[in-house]
This record gives C-alpha cells, sequence and structure tokens, in this order.
C-alpha cells in the first residue's frame, strides 16, 4: 500500500462527494464537515460511481437506487452486507492523500 495524492483541500467544499481517479484507481472522495473520507466508488448494487451521489451529514446516498452508506466507514445501511471499501486519508500541505 502506498499514499497516493488525489486531489487539492480546496477542490471538495464540506458537504460534497465526488469520484476521484488517480493511478488507474477510482474513489469516492468526501467532505465531511472539513474532514476528509475516501471510499471505493462502486455502489454493490449496480456498480454505479458513488462520488455521483448525494452527501447528507454522514450519510451518502448512492444516485441510482438510494442505497445508503456511511460516508466514514463505507457500512451499508441499506443492506449490511453490501459495504463498500474505506480507505486512510491524510491531508497534508494543501494536498488530500488516499493509502490504497
Amino acid at each position: 500500500m502506498t499514499w497516493i495524492d488525489v486531489a487539492a483541500v480546496e477542490s471538495l467544499a464540506p458537504g460534497k462527494c465526488r469520484t476521484v481517479e488517480v493511478q488507474g484507481r477510482r474513489f469516492t472522495l468526501l467532505n465531511v464537515g472539513g474532514e476528509f473520507h475516501a471510499l471505493g466508488d462502486r455502489c454493490p448494487h449496480r456498480g454505479v460511481p458513488l462520488g455521483a451521489g448525494y452527501l447528507d451529514g454522514t450519510k451518502l446516498y448512492c444516485p441510482l437506487h438510494g442505497w445508503e452508506f456511511d460516508a466514514r466507514t463505507g457500512a451499508c445501511a441499506s443492506r449490511p452486507d453490501q459495504p463498500v471499501d474505506s480507505y486512510p486519508v491524510s491531508v497534508e500541505n494543501g494536498r488530500v492523500r488516499v493509502l490504497a
């Protein structure tokens, strides 16, 4: 595993999420109240990008069928047996990095 630089801090406002693709890997990058988190970008239900979803507090909703995920851990409230991967995140010198 290695730290991957994925975005500038200012590129994602609090309460927002988006897909980032770096080195052939796709992540959902989330800014939950100023704290960054990274999840796998594919919803386990239909494979759509979770980065296109809706973030409400700590809840991330899939854009297709509304499955609910914990934005901090990847746990799925809609289907507890279908979590998405969660990755450690660090912020250094105004850059967000993901350990993957």
